[in-house]
């Protein structure tokens, strides 16, 4: 192949340019998000009772479908959230990969089995199964201008015009408003009621007698008579739509003529259709509404997407009506990636550098400058092929590739120069005759850099996605290096180069003197210390395996983790106030949270909704989103979104003694949780009962706080709280003629408010709720004077047959697997990971007492599925590059000598990252594998060269010390341009910094200790490996003994400069 484009450079050009057009064609194309598809699907099943309260809801709704859910395909896991408000949501998490569509189709066809065996309530509410994300992907904002709009204006605004739009928006997965839209509210006075001998059942009826959408047909319609000549709709004023309309409904007809209106017993106006949120925009009120991504969502593009339809939608908002979007997690990803790409230049620039330092020409240089960015291209055509996107992961692959992209480019102008310089050949001649030599090299060197990356694609769940792309990526990347090899660079070479004369080589002087001058110095003393080193091989072995037992030793003790925590410019605050908490109180504390996260000047903008949090809804919850500025205005390490939110959790943890608040830093990636940390559900596993599981609950807890591996250890969910049980007398109400559906319609009615119809509001049909009037409903003493209609007319107290007291209860009950469960939440004190963290937590639960069990969910399950296969990967990495080797030299043995090189690396990677106090996550593993080519690939530029040598009869102890010797400036080359490629993401601060400094720093030390170990220990391996297993190497390349008669000038130790000559990879690989 390569005599082909050498006889036809224009046909290699045109090849090297359709790739690069395809590529910058493929680029625009392509998805840019931060991370792939890594998130296991998720399918929630909602579903509410009316009036039930937690225990009823898990036993007679969350549990009958829980058990439909066993032996769904793929299911990984699920959990169900039972809350006293009378709702239930299950979610059932399936394995990665798992078609969403095909598995909502499934838990909807299993749900439709068990139908029937639900309360009639939640049939008649009707059941919701939906594809879920967790996290949002931004929170926008409607405030009034000029104060004239309440929060129930604004939320009936956003109903009217704004949801449905921004619903049909490309990704947009939910819409959660925090707020209500308005609703007829019809609060009845008790008292009033009582003292016209009415009943709530009687407002009730009244109101669905009377409020009748009725179709009035046609008049004059067919068949009709020949002398009909008109016909028109009929409209009756059946439904009613204003609060006159409603004030006038007659509950009662007295025989004098008078009546009894809806407005002599209830105050009627037009209000909220629920109170259960109240949404803050630094300090002032507002109507709020989250979006969450659909699964497999692009972030940026669905961002994208919502604000250009909310712009072209606020065209048409009346003047006192303003929107926001002070919580959008987009840009970051947008920078993230943009930063990334910077490296990516920044690597390059790097890289061609160190290469211009060694070759010390500029058309050398040159070739390779022109090949790389062609590879890069290729690989991206292929990937937008395969529909990857442009993510961190694959530009991490990308940068990581650019050091050794330059090798295969190197080896061919090196061996083509060095046979210029030689022999005296023209440029077409002498590429002519390089390419046969080196061929072989090439394509054994790609298939161990490729291969090696051959087991990441086949990991499983979320960290394999992981693994994929970036094995992809980097595979692609380094075999379209090889095509070009052979294609288009011998293309450069043969019109590029110019000839030089047999024997010429060019004097340097200034820098490159000096540099030149030091490098030959340094080579001799290398080739010296070589020499000697292999009559006292016993020596060195011993401080190889010293090495290799502190390898050991300090890579049990790395502490794990998933990904590293990142600054992603928000952080979230918790609030939960103790159970039965008002609205008002929560509303203090959160006034009291703003006026701290405000008085901080890196804050930017600060969302707080009254009502919600991840841990569940309530009165007593609340949750705030602070986003902080941009990256350039917050430079310090205080700044940073994690200082910010260490330094506010004794101040609000421990400074607001009504709440607990914790501030918390999302994870890496949104849509595996909600906070960063670890995610536990403890299980009652021998069915103790709730009141011990909490018990429990609060023992574990108590451990963890004296625990000091462990911190911010909390039950994330909500506590139990204070509940009015109300107990009915049946016999003392049948004997007062009180029936007991009546009784039933009462105190759901008048405490619990009863939707009761719809009616037409500008064009909307929306709810009609009644409701005790709210100075009726405040405590015991007002439910207990609540009267009931008996069957003899008259009115009956509430406290004539019924008692009420108070107990505490369960507000909420988490099922986790079928299992009562707890879910505990908490982070890694500083010093520690979050693998530690997770470690310490199951020794904790060990210790208590009972059957109890535990379970991990979220980024946590994902964390211990990647720490399960981090050691598997990395033996798969090590055997797969012994299997090419093995086949390559046709040997069992040889290869050997090469993997003893690849610890040496593995021992920088470990102690660069143990001595920066970081862990192994699953961008250290990547690191690790890529050392292990490159540590590999190392060892090869020796082993190679030596093998041959003995091959064709040279003395082992020679032959070993000139492949040494030969390969020593190639190998530093290559290493040295390795090396400052991964500067940038060492160095990297900003956005996504923390990934690019764990990718950069592992792979940096793992180059660092294997650069100069490989060239001290590989000759020593190698003669110790043929003088164990007593193995003759076999010359398999049919241009090696040419290729060695060539030597003759090049092996003779000099200072000389011309980098082509000494240690020519391509003469070394013939």
């Amino acid at each position: 192949m390569p005599q082909f484009f050498i006889d036809r450079p224009i046909f290699a050009w045109v090849i090297a340019l359709g790739l690069a057009l395809a590529g910058l064609l493929a680029i625009p194309n392509m998805p840019v998000s931060q991370y792939p598809d890594v998130a296991p699907p998720a399918i929630q099943v909602q579903a509410f009772y009316p009036g039930a309260s937690a225990g009823d809801v898990a036993t007679s709704v969350a549990s009958v479908i829980e058990n439909q859910l066993n032996g769904a395909k793929g299911l990984l896991y699920y959990e169900s959230v039972s809350d006293s408000n009378g709702l239930a949501q299950i979610t059932a998490t399936f394995k990665p990969g798992t078609d969403p569509d095909f598995a909502q189709v499934d838990v909807q066809n299993r749900i439709s089995n068990v139908t029937s065996q639900l309360p009639a309530a939640v049939i008649q509410q009707g059941l919701k199964v939906n594809q879920v994300n967790t996290g949002f992907l931004m929170v926008v904002t409607l405030s009034s201008t000029d104060g004239s709009l309440d929060q129930a204006a604004l939320a009936d605004y956003v109903t009217r015009n704004i949801q449905n739009a921004v619903s049909r928006v490309p990704g947009v997965g939910q819409f959660q408003l925090f707020a209500a839209p308005r609703a007829m509210r019809i609060w009845v006075d008790p008292d009033k009621l009582v003292s016209y001998d009415l009943s709530m059942a009687d407002v009730t009826g009244a109101i669905q007698r009377q409020n009748v959408l009725i179709s009035g047909g046609v008049l004059g319609s067919p068949p009709n008579p020949d002398s009909q000549r008109v016909t028109a709709p009929i409209v009756v004023n059946g439904q009613l739509a204003t609060v006159k309309d409603f004030g006038g409904i007659i509950l009662r007809s007295n025989v004098d003529g008078s009546a009894v209106h809806l407005s002599d017993v209830a105050r009627i106006e037009v209000g909220a259709d629920n109170y259960q949120f109240g949404a803050r925009l630094n300090g002032k009120p507002t109507a709020a509404f989250a979006i969450s991504l659909s699964p497999g969502a692009n972030a940026l593009a669905t961002a994208k997407g919502v604000e250009s339809e909310m712009a072209q939608l606020s065209q048409f908002f009346p003047g006192n009506i303003r929107y926001a979007i002070p919580y959008n997690t987009a840009p970051y990803v947008r920078v993230s990636i943009e930063q990334v790409v910077h490296t990516l230049f920044e690597a390059m620039a790097l890289v061609f550098v160190v290469m211009f330092v060694f070759l010390q020409n500029v058309r050398y240089t040159i070739i390779p400058a022109l090949v790389v960015p062609v590879a890069i291209l290729g690989a991206l055509t292929v990937m937008y092929a395969l529909g990857f996107s442009i993510n961190v992961l694959t530009m991490f692959a990308m940068v990581l590739a650019i050091g050794i992209l330059v090798d295969d480019a190197i080896v061919v102008v090196e061996n083509v120069e060095r046979i210029m310089a030689e022999e005296g050949l023209p440029p077409v001649a002498a590429t002519k005759k390089a390419m046969p030599q080196i061929s072989g090299a090439i394509i054994g060197i790609t298939l161990v850099l490729s291969t090696v990356f051959l087991p990441l694609a086949f990991m499983s769940g979320s960290v394999g996605i992981i693994y994929r792309q970036f094995s992809v990526a980097m595979s692609v990347s380094i075999l379209f290096s090889a095509f070009l090899a052979l294609s288009f660079t011998p293309a450069l070479c043969a019109t590029i180069l110019k000839p030089v004369p047999q024997g010429h080589h060019e004097a340097k002087r200034g820098f490159f003197g000096w540099f030149n001058k030091g490098f030959g110095a340094t080579t001799r003393h290398y080739e010296h210390w070589v020499g000697r080193s292999l009559h006292r091989t016993g020596r060195l072995m011993l401080v190889y395996l010293i090495l290799l037992a502190g390898l050991g030793w300090m890579y049990l003790r790395l502490p794990s983790s998933f990904l590293p925590e990142e600054d992603q410019g928000y952080i979230v605050a918790n609030i939960e106030l103790p159970a039965g908490s008002t609205a008002n109180r929560t509303i203090e504390i959160i006034r009291k949270v703003e006026a701290y996260f405000r008085g901080i000047p890196a804050v930017k903008n600060l969302i707080t909704v009254q009502g919600f949090s991840f841990n569940g809804n309530g009165l007593n919850s609340a949750i705030a989103f602070v986003t902080l500025k941009d990256f350039a205005e917050r430079t310090k390490p205080d700044q940073s979104a994690q200082a910010i939110a260490a330094a506010a959790m004794p101040r609000l943890l421990f400074g607001l003694p009504d709440a607990m608040v914790f501030s918390i830093v999302p994870p890496a990636i949104s849509s595996l949780g909600n906070a960063s940390g670890f995610d536990l559900r403890l299980e009652d596993r021998g069915g103790a009962g709730q009141d011990a599981l909490q018990s429990a609950a609060q023992q574990l807890l108590q451990m963890a706080a004296r625990d000091p591996v462990l911190t911010q250890t909390r039950i994330t969910g909500l506590a139990p709280g204070p509940r009015l049980r109300v107990t009915i007398d049946r016999k003392k109400a049948a004997a007062l003629g009180v029936d007991f559906s009546e009784v039933a319609q009462l105190i759901s009615t008048a405490i619990g408010s009863g939707y009761v119809d719809k009616f037409t509001n500008m064009g909307w049909v929306q709810n009609v709720w009644v409701q005790a009037d709210d100075t009726h409903r405040m405590d015991p003493d007002d439910l207990m004077r609540l009267q009931a209609l008996n069957n003899q007319g008259r009115m009956v107290p509430l406290s004539g047959f019924a008692t009420a007291a108070w107990e505490q209860a369960p507000v909420q009950i988490v099922r986790y697997n079928s299992y009562d469960a707890i879910r505990i939440g908490g982070s890694a004190a500083p010093g520690y990971s979050t693998g530690q963290a997770m470690d310490e937590m199951q020794k904790l639960v060990a210790r208590l007492p009972g059957s109890y069990g535990y379970d991990w969910t979220g980024l946590s399950y994902q964390e211990k599925q990647a720490g399960s296969q981090s050691g598997i990967l990395l033996g798969l990495a090590m055997l797969v590059v012994f299997m090419v080797l093995a086949a390559l030299y046709e040997s069992w043995a040889i290869p050997l000598s090469v993997m003893m090189a690849v610890p040496l690396g593995m021992l920088g990677a470990v102690a660069l990252i143990a001595a920066k106090g970081m862990s192994s996550d699953v961008y250290f593993q990547v690191g690790m594998v890529t050392v292990i080519g490159l540590a590999a690939k190392n060892a090869i530029l020796i082993v190679e060269f030596a093998k041959d040598k003995v091959a064709v009869g040279e003395d082992l102890l020679a032959a070993t010390v000139e492949a040494a010797r030969m390969r020593f400036r190639p190998i530093l080359m290559t290493s040295f341009a390795f090396i400052l490629g991964v500067v940038p993401l060492v160095v990297a601060h900003g956005a996504g910094a923390a990934s690019q400094n764990a990718v950069g720093l592992g792979v940096m030390g793992g180059m660092l200790a294997a650069t100069p170990l490989a060239v001290l220990f590989v000759p020593t391996f190698f003669v110790v490996v043929l003088r164990l297993f007593k193995t003759k190497p076999k010359l398999l390349s049919a241009h090696a003994a040419e290729a060695f008669q060539s030597h003759g000038a090049a092996t003779a130790p000099s200072n000389g400069p011309p980098p082509a000559v000494r240690g020519s990879l391509g003469e070394e690989e013939s």
